[in-house]
């Protein structure tokens, strides 16, 4: 399974000079790029389960669980989102103070959230996804939310909606799944150009196609 990565805006509603803030990190029932939306409950499960632990979930710089940089002090589910109140390790950790700064001047007002998506339903007609149970495992302050590269994300959910991928975005995937650039290029380049001309000759795309294609795309990995 495959931890997947959400951007928000971070409806920050304060943050104070030590590092505390609060804000929702999760919104509910609104569409995202991806054709997704997060139901209600979705993170009680896992959010009760975190509890249980007594443990805390992190909060990471720009994805990276090497550099976490506070911890959530409060995550709870009401009628908006999800709501959270975090704590900046601003004595401790350099780029918690950049967060801290970039928050209070307006500069940093993202969220990016990393998941193991554990139920979900998919609507033929309106071609939405609903995450209807998330794992949540950390929610990072990133510089750019709108900057995602989980390219494969991007293709396997245009690919599902039955929409056209470009070679860019297919070479993207490769990159991500650990191939090198030129070898994406080339792939992209030969293999990408020859399906699309296919689907191009196409008068509408086969739904059991991109099917295909989402779950052959979500397995793909480079031989060891």
């Amino acid at each position: 399974m495959q931890v997947k990565r959400r951007a928000f805006p971070l409806a920050i509603k304060s943050v104070s000079d030590g590092g505390a803030f609060s804000g929702y990190v999760s919104i509910f029932g609104t569409p995202d790029t991806y054709r997704e939306v997060v139901a209600p409950g979705a993170f009680k499960a896992s959010l009760a389960a975190t509890k249980a632990a007594n443990r805390k979930l992190p909060i990471c710089w720009q994805h990276d669980l090497r550099e976490p940089i506070g911890h959530w002090d409060v995550l709870q589910e009401d009628e908006k989102g999800l709501y959270g109140e975090g704590i900046l390790w601003t004595a401790e950790a350099p780029y918690a103070r950049i967060a801290q700064r970039g928050m209070a001047s307006g500069a940093l007002s993202g969220l990016s959230i990393g998941y193991f998506v554990q139920d979900d339903a998919f609507d033929e007609v309106q071609r939405i996804r609903t995450l209807k149970t998330l794992d949540l495992r950390e929610a990072s302050i990133v510089t750019d939310p709108a900057h995602d590269d989980a390219r494969v994300d991007v293709v396997k959910a245009k690919l599902a909606a039955g929409e056209r991928v470009t070679e860019r975005e297919f070479e993207s995937a490769l990159r991500e799944k650990g191939f090198s650039r030129s070898a994406a290029e080339e792939i992209a380049s030969l293999g990408f150009k020859a399906w699309d001309r296919r689907e191009s000759d196409r008068p509408q795309a086969d739904p059991a196609d991109a099917r295909a294609l989402v779950e052959r795309l979500s397995s793909f990995a480079l031989p060891k």
